[in-house]
């Protein structure tokens, strides 16, 4: 029983290195991952090779029990029995492949014993195939997540399924003949099954250890492509990407696509793989037109008409917004047996992050126009009676003073000239706000002279950046509210303040406040009152949000001896050396 088991012991360890070999070869990889019937009938084949294998590379025991050694046993008489490593592979066959892979494995590794015994001992073919149903079925339930069962689980079916063999040996070929084998047989069936599910757990544990670390680049590389990528997909966005794409993975060459164009082209073939050329490869223009990715393993499958082309694997995915095809991410190598499945899974979440990020681009761009439109459409509101008013003073005064008329037309016609550049823009210099305030106030004054006084406290440069109309909507607020009743002594200060990198724009006024119960809706809501609406205080908050966020917003602060009304925005100028005003008034 000893040397029968150490015998066997030497062809397990021959089946062991194959084993061992084959899970080395990428192909075998991918084809326990793939659960189709192409994929089923492979290691059908694979499976079947190692149990005849096994058969003849068995140990041959005579009628008397005698041991027999040959290098291979392919005939085998009619009254012989051989010991052998058939049922090891059947059970891994059943356990890695399933009920179907184990059955058929079975099938054919008992056809083939009945065959090496000169047509003998059928039952081989009926114990072959329940060891394989039983372990695949088996398997099957006690499969983990991208794993196979525990090594020593798989140990104990081992066991298992050489007992079913040694039930029918016992009944078709007698005790004696179990009592010697099944020992020997039982140990090795155990300890090939722990040992070759471990190898094929191992290498399955180290890939998805790899896939783990990917995608943890995977996301670095998301953070580091994002800037660029929501620009939008151009020539520059593409570079930097297949730059960065390149230098964190191990593809041999990165390129970026439009629909009909190369964008960017990183690494080996950037020859005649030229950026701003038409799309050069096949299987590009396929992935493009069809909206699906596609894999090549083979030079030919790549389709480049460059007869020195190094490319000889590719990946290619398409690049998606709203479902449309918009490009193509494309990865190569320059060796075939490079591309795996785990660089395969590292291509597909690169370009789902590149598709989402592109989708942002385009998400944000929208959003910038919409705000950009309603930003000007709120400007674009301007209150017509204020027009009126100063139509109708010029016409008063076409009968008494023409030359006040006259230069009440042309600050009319500035004031008209600034209203129309702030709606066309979201943001203005500081002069040419206080030049609209000047306008505004000179159409006030002629109409009340010496009723108002505008006082500038400005500690900017006139270059800074402001909303349009932010300033003069508020005086125009004051004049309008602040002074009921009042004909003198009616002041209002505007202040121009650098607060860090901001700066606090504020008009205050010596009015006769507004109602505590009013203040905390002004700017909010739009109100009905027999003085207004408040629908210009509205107008700017919003505009002040959307420009600068809710940090932006107007401050409002008042008491019965006047209003001040604020906003803090951020501090951006050309660097002109000084401001307009410095504490005086404006110009009448």
């Amino acid at each position: 029983m000893f040397t029968l088991f150490v015998l066997l012991l030497q062809r397990l360890g021959i089946i062991l290195v194959l084993a061992f070999l084959l899970v080395n070869v990428r192909f075998f990889r991918q084809v326990i991952n793939d659960n189709s019937w192409h994929a089923k009938l492979i290691l059908i084949v694979i499976f079947t090779i190692f149990t005849v294998i096994s058969n003849l590379t068995g140990v041959e025991i005579t009628r008397g029990n005698t041991l027999i050694q040959t290098p291979f046993l392919t005939t085998l008489p009619q009254s012989d029995s051989i010991a052998n490593t058939r049922t090891l592979v059947i059970s891994v066959a059943g356990i890695v492949g399933g009920p179907l892979v184990g059955g058929f494995v079975g099938l054919f590794g008992g056809i083939h014993r009945v065959l090496q015994g000169n047509f003998s001992d059928y039952f081989y073919i009926i114990s072959s195939i329940l060891v394989g149903l039983f372990t695949g079925f088996s398997g099957r339930w006690l499969k983990r997540a991208k794993t196979y069962p525990a090594p020593w689980i798989s140990a104990l079916l081992g066991i298992v399924a050489e007992a079913i063999q040694m039930g029918f040996i016992a009944v078709f070929s007698g005790l004696s003949l179990v009592k010697l084998i099944m020992v020997p047989m039982m140990l090795l069936n155990s300890i090939g099954a722990f040992v070759f599910i471990s190898i094929i757990n191992a290498y399955l544990s180290n890939e998805q250890q790899l896939m783990a670390v990917q995608t943890r680049d995977v996301l670095s590389l998301a953070d580091k492509t994002l800037p660029y990528f929501r620009q939008g997909l151009n020539a520059n966005s593409a570079l930097k990407a297949c730059e960065i794409i390149k230098a964190y993975t191990n593809f041999d060459a990165v390129g970026i696509t439009d629909r009909v164009n190369v964008l960017a082209h990183v690494g080996a073939g950037r020859d005649h793989h030229l950026a701003q050329e038409a799309v050069l490869t096949d299987l590009s223009k396929h992935v493009i037109a069809s909206g699906q990715a596609r894999y090549a393993y083979r030079k030919s499958d790549i389709g480049c008409p460059h007869p020195g082309c190094p490319l000889a694997a590719a990946i290619v995915l398409p690049l998606k917004i709203d479902h449309q095809t918009i490009g193509a991410l494309k990865m190569y190598f320059t060796k075939a047996e490079k591309l795996t499945s785990v660089e395969k899974n590292l291509a597909g979440g690169l370009a789902s992050i590149f598709c989402s990020q592109l989708a942002l681009g385009v998400a944000e761009e929208q959003s910038k126009l919409v705000r950009d439109a309603e930003i000007k459409s709120l400007q674009a509101q301007i209150n017509p009676h204020f027009f009126f008013n100063a139509i109708n003073t010029v016409s008063a005064l076409m009968r008494t003073d023409v030359t006040k008329a006259r230069a009440a037309l042309m600050q009319l016609s500035t004031f008209f000239r600034s209203s129309l550049q702030g709606v066309r823009e979201t943001q203005i210099s500081l002069k040419q706000e206080c030049e609209h305030v000047n306008s505004y106030m000179s159409l006030e004054q002629t109409r009340f002279p010496d009723k108002y006084q505008v006082i500038y406290r400005l500690q900017t440069k006139d270059d800074v950046k402001v909303p349009p109309f932010c300033l003069q909507v508020l005086v125009e607020n004051a004049i309008r509210h602040a002074f009921v009743g009042r004909k003198q002594n009616n002041q209002i200060i505007i202040s121009v303040l650098p607060q860090g990198d901001q700066m606090r724009l504020s008009v205050a006024d010596n009015g006769v406040g507004i109602p505590s119960e009013l203040i905390h809706k002004l700017g909010q809501e739009v109100m009905t009152s027999t003085t207004g609406t408040g629908t210009a205080l509205v107008n700017l908050n919003r505009r002040l949000i959307g420009l600068y966020g809710r940090s932006a917003a107007l401050q409002i602060k008042s008491s019965s001896q006047g209003t001040d009304v604020s906003m803090l925005i951020p501090l951006q100028a050309k660097a002109l050396p000084n401001s307009i005003f410095n504490d005086s008034e404006a110009p009448s």
